[in-house]
């Protein structure tokens, strides 16, 4: 199997990360160029309302500049990636009903502005941390000045995007080559559900095909949050789907972390943590299709 081989590799100082690589070959100013050319009629991800940026505020709420809500070593993520120099962008692309973070993505607090040097600075000060894992909120309406921090980042230190993955086809294309690795956040397994609780549509072909794109381009986890009342619908149907295309290019993360927050009382089935017997039926689902999985 190859999840984190190469990334283990970067950790060994054996391989450059994909960054360095990419601003050496001259590959990353062009894609900076992209990326910034996107914001003049905003697709960067797939609810593509096509404002211009450095006029007005997209659908996110976020106009051309970097807005930080937090930036810390994290030591709860994932044992393969800690420590790791974690960057929480302002905003999000969704509007989950329950997010666990919803002071940053709803947009409760006030983000810190702050420039690409500025934060390219800050970076290179916590070197001693594994990997630097852009997350938020979401990091997409960021993607241009995330792409030019790099430019100015000294470190080998390879790079997260951490991500609910409504990314779109052109942001897919300008980050591969730029990510290590993907840490996706793979939420639901019908397009019902997701308009509900998060807000948006087509959900399961765009999170699929990006999906399929990570897997292939870079090193792959995926988050799978199980929620309360939604393993029939959800859990199931998204190990099958992972099971079938994409087993062997990633490792799956099964979360039992849920807790009812933010507008959760408002839906029956989310107003309680998931019991043991929700998880274990998840869990003996991924033995069964023999996922590459952790919990």
């Amino acid at each position: 199997m190859r999840q984190l081989r190469d990334y283990l590799l970067i950790l060994e100082g054996k391989k450059l990360p994909k960054f360095k690589l990419a601003r050496s070959r001259g590959i990353l100013k062009r894609k900076i160029n992209q990326a910034k050319k996107i914001l003049e009629s905003c697709e960067l991800c797939e609810r593509k309302c096509h404002v211009n940026r450095y006029k007005e505020e997209g659908w996110c709420r976020v106009k051309d500049k970097l807005l930080v809500s937090s930036y810390f070593t994290h030591y709860g993520e994932e044992y393969f990636f800690v420590p790791s120099f974690t960057v929480f962008f302002w905003s999000c692309t969704f509007s989950c009903q329950f997010c666990q973070n919803w002071s940053i993505s709803h947009r409760f607090e006030e983000p810190q502005t702050m420039k690409p040097k500025e934060l390219a600075s800050i970076i290179d000060e916590h070197n001693y941390c594994k990997n630097i894992n852009f997350v938020g909120g979401e990091p997409t309406p960021y993607l241009p000045f995330i792409l030019e921090t790099l430019r100015y980042v000294k470190s080998n230190i390879p790079i997260i995007w951490n991500s609910n993955f409504f990314m779109s086809l052109k942001s897919m294309k300008i980050l591969k080559g730029i990510i290590d690795v993907y840490l996706s956040d793979f939420k639901y397994g019908n397009d019902e559900c997701a308009k509900r609780l998060s807000k948006v549509d087509n959900y399961t072909a765009i999170i699929k095909r990006n999906h399929l794109l990570a897997a292939k381009n870079a090193e792959l986890v995926i988050r799978h949050l199980i929620l309360p009342g939604h393993v029939e619908c959800c859990s199931k149907p998204i190990l099958d789907w992972i099971a079938k295309n994409i087993k062997d290019k990633c490792i799956v993360n099964l979360m039992d972390q849920y807790r009812p927050e933010f507008y959760a009382y408002k839906f029956k089935e989310l107003n309680r943590t998931i019991n043991i017997s929700e998880f274990e039926k998840v869990l003996g689902y991924a033995k069964e299709l023999n996922l590459n999985f952790i919990f």
